[in-house]
């Protein structure tokens, strides 16, 4: 109901509507307008009422609310349902709690903080308040288990589409990290549970470091950390930069799953890509070997070459990747 008359109030920025016309509208008393009204005003909404005129809407709070989101939202099921939460330890860890009562794809689960934000091997994840996107997509595709480390392209390629339509130019440190100017931006975590040939469910975690300012950043992290805010020099919109997201993310996902086509997100993975023609250092368990970064295959595979010119190509997940002389 909330959404109902956010919706009426944003259709006349510059204009009053009267509480009869929405009680009209939603069929409901004025009496329960007043108490939605009073809702919106305590979730950070500044609405001006006056007697004999109604309401209006004077400003909006920054959340990324389903209310917030959905204006820039065009897509079928992806977003659609937004579970909302202030603060919350990870939203990767709440995704799997309700991952088993959720029916559909789709769901999101976002934070305005997280105060035990994963990150990738089991690293923690800086998630201050208001200053990014945290959130985790909840997916119960058709596919084979082996096939769901793919969804990690799909999800790189929507950030990086996302970003390049505010003009910020990012590039994918494979498989899930996306960089800019050799600084992490995002990071990318995706879990999932599954059987021998089936999968439950996968949770796509996606944590982007918006607003975030170079201060806020601790001393053991800035010189490989940095922000949207501090790379384009001007204050991001959270809810209109998630919807893009999640509208690339549906695109490419759907292309995926119900045409088996990778493609659109394995060309936009190459074309933005930090590593291919770089060397890097490849870290597993214990040992490091140094190589040249060459593809990425269909198969969204990192192909790689070694100094005695052996090629090989290797699966997200089993590697770790470093610049040879960065972090990217």
């Amino acid at each position: 109901m909330k959404n109902e008359i956010l919706k009426l109030l944003k259709k006349n920025p510059d204009s009053f509507v009267s509480g009869q016309s929405i009680s009209d509208y939603l069929k409901v008393s004025r009496t329960a307008i007043w108490k939605y009204m009073n809702g919106l005003r305590e979730d950070g909404y500044k609405i001006e009422s006056v007697s004999n005129k109604g309401y209006k809407l004077l400003s909006s709070p920054d959340l990324l609310t389903f209310e917030e989101i959905e204006p820039y939202l065009n897509t079928n099921f992806i977003g659609r349902n937004i579970i909302h939460f202030n603060s919350i330890d990870s939203t990767n860890i709440k995704a799997k709690k309700l991952a088993d009562s959720i029916v559909k794809d789709g769901t999101i689960v976002i934070a305005e903080e997280q105060t035990s934000g994963k990150g990738r091997l089991g690293r923690n994840w800086i998630s201050p308040q208001y200053k990014g996107i945290w959130m985790s997509i909840i997916l119960k595709p058709d596919l084979n288990p082996i096939e769901a480390v793919k969804l990690t392209q799909i999800a790189a390629a929507a950030v990086v589409t996302g970003t390049e339509e505010f003009g910020i130019k990012t590039y994918i440190k494979w498989p899930n990290d996306i960089v800019i100017n050799h600084k992490k931006v995002c990071g990318i975590l995706t879990e999932m549970n599954a059987e021998l040939t089936r999968i439950n469910y996968v949770i796509v975690g996606i944590g982007i470091n918006v607003n975030i300012d170079e201060t806020e950043f601790p001393g053991d992290i800035k010189h490989i950390a940095t922000s949207l805010k501090i790379e384009s020099k001007k204050s991001i919109n959270r809810q209109k930069l998630a919807g893009n997201i999640l509208n690339n993310f549906e695109k490419l996902y759907v292309q995926f799953v119900k045409q088996n086509d990778l493609s659109s997100s394995i060309n936009i993975c190459r074309e933005n890509s930090a590593l291919i023609g770089k060397n890097i250092i490849i870290i597993n368990r214990e040992t490091s070997v140094e190589a040249k970064a060459i593809d990425i295959d269909e198969d969204g595979r990192l192909l790689v070459e070694y100094k005695d010119g052996r090629r090989e190509s290797l699966i997200s997940g089993e590697i770790s990747i470093r610049g040879k002389e960065s972090y990217i």
